[in-house]
């Protein structure tokens, strides 16, 4: 065993006079964007190998009910929520049902011990995580919308929206995702709760609001992916009202900051348990 003297440590002090020499210096913390990154690519790219068959399911349900639609549904605005609806639901399928599963049972197994030990901040794991969720469903979401556009006959020439839509309503609905996973006391509670929230988003993003009874709208409005569902609807107008359609994402983007916040907060609580 070799010896080095303390005073070419990097950080470190020597004694001098006898006295007690000031603790050698930690090195800096780990950014938070830096982290970020580094959790986004890794999570991106385990579920870019192991989702690949649950987004092909989300996309061909979301497929499924605007074909099964199209039988009651001619067209008009009523088409239009058909559409922005389905294409949402695959973003809560993804981002909202299996980030509540992929996070209870990360608790549940103890994988929030991993991270707890890492010199990575609690926002990055959650912000990491929540931001490769919600671009694993680029895909499948432009394919539902291309395909909803096509069979109900509405325009193309906005689905340019979804690109601030599917980010946004990602946000907003892996945040509430990550909170069920985290929160809940058992893994299984935390897929019932994600199931829950998916179908929600299901029931009440495709049904044409017009038909729905009022407590039902009311719940309607609660849904953060309601407001991306509203904002794409809106884009098929002959005139879009932009102000509206900035309005909804607005909403969405205030919710995801809200919900990302909680669920960082949550993050923090299960990992000191």
């Amino acid at each position: 065993m070799s010896v080095v003297p303390a005073d070419v440590l990097p950080g470190a002090t020597a004694v001098q006079d006898g006295g007690a020499g000031r603790p050698a210096a930690l090195g800096p913390s780990a950014r938070l964007w830096p982290s970020l990154a580094a959790v986004y690519r890794s999570q991106l790219s385990r579920a870019r190998v192991a989702r690949i068959p649950l987004l092909f399911v989300a996309t061909f349900q979301s497929v499924g009910i605007m074909v099964m639609m199209r039988g009651v549904v001619d067209g008009g605005s009523e088409a239009r929520y058909v559409v922005a609806g389905a294409s949402v639901v695959v973003v809560a399928h993804v981002a909202l049902n299996l980030l509540a599963q992929y996070f209870g049972q990360l608790r549940a197994g103890g994988g929030l011990d991993h991270y707890a030990t890492l010199p990575v901040p609690p926002a990055a794991v959650v912000l990491g995580a929540a931001g490769a969720y919600a671009s694993f469903t680029v895909p499948g979401t432009l394919v539902t919308a291309v395909f909803g556009c096509v069979l109900f006959g509405l325009p193309l020439g906005n689905l340019w929206v979804l690109a601030v839509v599917i980010p946004l309503a990602g946000a907003a609905l892996s945040g509430l995702g990550a909170v069920c996973g985290l929160l809940a006391p058992r893994p299984e509670l935390a897929t019932l709760l994600g199931q829950l929230g998916m179908s929600a988003a299901l029931l009440l993003g495709v049904l044409p609001p017009d038909r729905m009874p009022g407590a039902i709208r009311l719940l309607r409005d609660l849904l953060p992916s309601t407001y991306g569902v509203e904002a794409y609807a809106r884009t098929f107008a002959a005139r879009p009202d932009w102000a509206l359609v900035l309005a909804d994402m607005a909403v969405c983007a205030g919710v995801g900051v809200v919900s990302l916040a909680v669920a960082t907060w949550a993050y923090r609580r299960a990992a000191v348990r």
